[in-house]
């Protein structure tokens, strides 16, 4: 044993294996290079500073004026972007890059961007009202004049109605005075009317409301518009309904106005001379056709200020960013009123302390200060903060891991191993070699797309490359098996057998030597077999995988000089795991080795109900039925073992050391109760032996439980590996040579455009999605809990 701790002591240092070693250093910083020094900073991004003012209000502290300035800058960007994207115009794909501004000067650049806009559209917003009410009054006046009888006996009431109209925009003052000139005396007995437009969805509605209100003493009249308006508010085109309501009364008239202003009706007067309807109409198309030209000029002009303000966007809101970064970071900072500087308190990795002390160096040049800034390490009390060094290819995977938390200080890292299991396991799921080759091509061709949503390219990369590996193990491209590396071992027992489907196959050679020979596809005897090998192999993938947790939960309690760890919890895992199901996975190793025909199932199934009994035919080797009842008595020992003895021990030494009797003993990394998870460290004076016994409880039953259910879940691997091969079987036989079995072009263009739309959309898209999922489930589940708390 000691041996083989001074091998282990005398590996390399795995470097990606734990996050970098931190240290807490102090800052203090002069007022002149602070805002440089802290940008240079954050540009290097090695140092995480600590809130030194978290007892004060965002409003309390420093430099909460430059932050307000930055939040308004920013909203005012934000108004940028809005109005580029409402105009349909796209920020430039190639930014101007220019000197940075002084955040002042930036300042007021906004500002006066966003005054110049905001006049144009209120300006553009007038007249688009203006033109919208002169084109319905154009509307109106062309659809009304159909519905208004041309007898004199009406022409009074109509021309005094020209009078009593209310106008719904002080625009026609035009108009109107034209029209006063005709006006008469007001009839109170009568017929009169009320023109004007309404949105098509509530004219319905009104109508109802119109008829409801003058109990039935009104005649309506509507006619479509016969053109889309654009509403102001909206920006969006909507159709309209041009009306003429006849009626009698005073009474009648102000509720129809006031039902008119409810339903957003607009009213517009309508002459029965049809002389003065062409004078009004010529008048009209004559302000609407200089309000378009003027409304076209004002969308020119402002299409082209935001143009110039989309080159500079891209800059502006980085700028913004990091300034508004900088001055959040200031406020963590302790402001010395009296010695002008600040002070400043973060974690970093001790191999970047030469990198921020030259940045440092740097600030205090560039900023002509005459003062250095004071960089130097502090004692820490509190667990540092976990990081990790990544590049392009290692993030994802760190991300992958960090999604279900980030690992303790110095804890192992899953991410290490998950480079590899991930994608192996996917393609486990996911084994055909054509669409392996399609999830390549799209790794490699959408490279730059798939960065921009996830960053996964290189998960998809390396999925996809062990996809093609287990779609050659599987022999599937599409479902369909390949003669690659040779002949079949198997060929048909007679003539009668020649699409080995009735009468089964002989072997006459060699095994195909790499992979599932092609022979097996389209026999008998194909599903059974491969549902054997996979689920087989599933539990062996499993087993495999939840042994390494195991062993990584041995390296952190070396790592962190947990004795107790070992002895109490990495041992009997250990045993407990492997007595049962490594035990099985041997089993299953000989078998495939001597082509036994034991039923494992029976083995397992009674070697827990009658170990002492006789195997008979399942028997797979001499000694067989003495180790199981040795190893089913260690699984039995290995339960006990794991809850009872860390409790007591960890009672043991807490109260020996409170006793003043071994402190020489509790110094020593045997029994370190500093440094050991699970214990009282931090309150020893308050040690509750109970809560420690349930805790080690709950975890010594999730362990036996889980190692059965975990062993089940990884047979995941071998249902989505069969539905996979399921699915790409019945796209190929039943759509696409169902449809090449047709003689007609048509037909076949049909089923290949099917089979297509089918692979890409569900093998490749859901399916992929699919066991993307399952194997994210087993690397957080099944493997990291065996070793990884991720509460760091």
């Amino acid at each position: 044993m000691e041996r083989i701790e001074k091998l282990i002591d005398n590996l390399p240092p795995m470097d990606l294996m734990r996050s970098e070693k931190m240290t807490l250093v102090q800052l203090i910083i002069p007022v002149e290079s602070a805002h440089r020094a802290i940008s240079y900073l954050g540009e290097l991004g090695l140092l995480q500073f600590r809130d030194l003012n978290s007892e004060r209000s965002p409003f309390q502290r420093t430099f909460v004026n430059q932050v307000k300035r930055c939040g308004e800058m920013s909203r005012k960007l934000r108004f940028f972007k809005d109005q580029i994207s409402k105009a349909g115009l796209l920020s430039s794909v190639h930014p101007v890059v220019e000197p940075d501004l002084e955040l002042e000067e930036l300042e007021i650049q906004l500002a006066e961007h966003e005054h110049e806009l905001i006049e144009m559209n209120s300006n553009s917003e007038k007249l688009r009202v203006t033109y919208n009410e002169l084109l319905e009054f154009k509307l109106v006046l062309q659809k009304a004049c159909g519905f208004l009888l041309p007898s004199s006996n009406h022409a009074v009431a109509e021309e005094r109605e020209l009078t009593e109209n209310i106008y719904s925009n002080d625009d026609y003052v035009e108009t109107a005075s034209l029209l006063e000139q005709e006006t008469r005396p007001a009839d109170q007995s009568g017929l009169r009317f009320i023109s004007g437009i309404i949105c098509k969805s509530k004219a319905l509605r009104f109508e109802r409301m119109l008829f409801r209100a003058t109990r039935g003493n009104m005649l309506f009249n509507q006619a479509p518009a016969g053109e889309e308006i654009m509403d102001p508010l909206s920006a969006e085109m909507v159709e309209k309904t041009v009306f003429v309501v006849h009626f009698s009364g005073e009474q009648a008239r102000t509720k129809i106005l006031k039902i008119c202003e409810a339903f957003g009706a607009n009213c517009y007067p309508v002459p029965d001379d049809i002389s003065k309807q062409r004078q009004i109409t010529r008048e009209v198309s004559s302000h609407l056709s200089e309000l378009e030209t003027t409304l076209d000029a004002g969308i020119r002009h402002r299409n082209k200020a935001l143009t110039s303000i989309g080159y500079h966007l891209t800059q502006w809101t980085s700028m913004v960013r990091r300034e508004k970064a900088v001055y959040d970071t200031l406020n963590m900072l302790n402001f010395d009123v009296t010695k002008k500087c600040l002070v400043g308190e973060g974690w970093c990795p001790i191999f970047a302390k030469a990198q921020i002390q030259e940045a440092l160096q740097r600030a205090t040049f560039d900023s002509s200060s005459q003062v250095g800034i004071i960089f130097h390490v502090m004692d820490a009390v509190e667990s540092p903060p976990t990081y990790f060094r990544t590049n392009h290819f290692t993030n994802a995977y760190q991300e992958i891991v960090d999604a279900y938390g980030v690992a303790r200080y110095q804890e192992a890292n899953p991410a290490v191993y998950t480079v590899v299991t991930f994608p192996f396991l996917f393609a486990v799921m996911f084994g055909d070699w054509g669409h392996g080759i399609c999830l390549l091509l799209g790794a490699l061709k959408l490279g730059s797309f798939m960065e921009m949503l996830f960053g996964g390219r290189y998960v998809l990369l390396l999925m996809s490359l062990f996809s093609i590996y287990c779609g050659l193990i599987y022999n599937e491209f599409f479902s369909v098996p390949f003669h690659i590396f040779g002949g079949s071992a198997y060929k048909c027992r007679d003539v009668t057998c020649s699409d080995a489907k009735s009468a089964g196959l002989i072997k006459f050679r060699d095994p195909y030597p790499f992979g599932v020979d092609p022979s097996w596809r389209g026999s008998r005897s194909e599903l059974p077999f491969l549902n054997s090998l996979k689920m087989k192999m599933s539990i062996l993938l499993g087993v495999a995988q939840m042994n390494l947790g195991i062993i990584l939960s041995y390296f952190n309690a070396r790592f962190f000089r947990s004795s107790l760890d070992i002895r109490y919890q990495f041992v009997p895992q250990m045993i407990f795991l492997n007595s049962l199901f490594g035990y099985l996975s041997l089993l299953i190793i000989i078998k495939w080795c001597t082509g036994s025909q034991a039923d494992l199932y029976h083995v397992m199934i009674y070697m827990f109900l009658s170990p002492t009994d006789d195997l008979g035919e399942n028997e797979l080797f001499w000694g067989q039925r003495p180790l199981q009842i040795v190893l089913l008595l260690l699984a039995l020992v290995a339960v006990p073992w794991m809850l009872f003895p860390k409790p007591f021990i960890l009672k043991k030494l807490h109260s020996e050391r409170f006793q003043g009797r071994t402190y020489g003993l509790l110094g020593s990394s045997e029994f370190d109760l500093d440094v050991e998870p699970d214990s009282a460290r931090d309150h020893h004076e308050e040690f509750n032996f109970s809560e420690v016994f349930v805790h080690q409880m709950i975890h010594s039953i999730e362990f036996v439980l889980g190692a059965v259910s975990n062993t089940a879940s990884y047979l995941r691997l071998w249902a989505l590996s069969l539905a996979h091969s399921e699915l790409s079987t019945v796209f190929y036989e039943k759509v696409l040579l169902l449809a090449w079995g047709y003689d007609n072009i048509v037909i076949r263009l049909i089923g290949l455009a099917v089979f297509a739309f089918a692979t890409a959309f569900i093998l490749l898209m859901m399916e992929t999605l699919s066991a993307f999922l399952h194997a994210l489930r087993l690397h957080w589940v099944e493997f990291q809990n065996k070793f990884y708390h991720g509460d760091g």
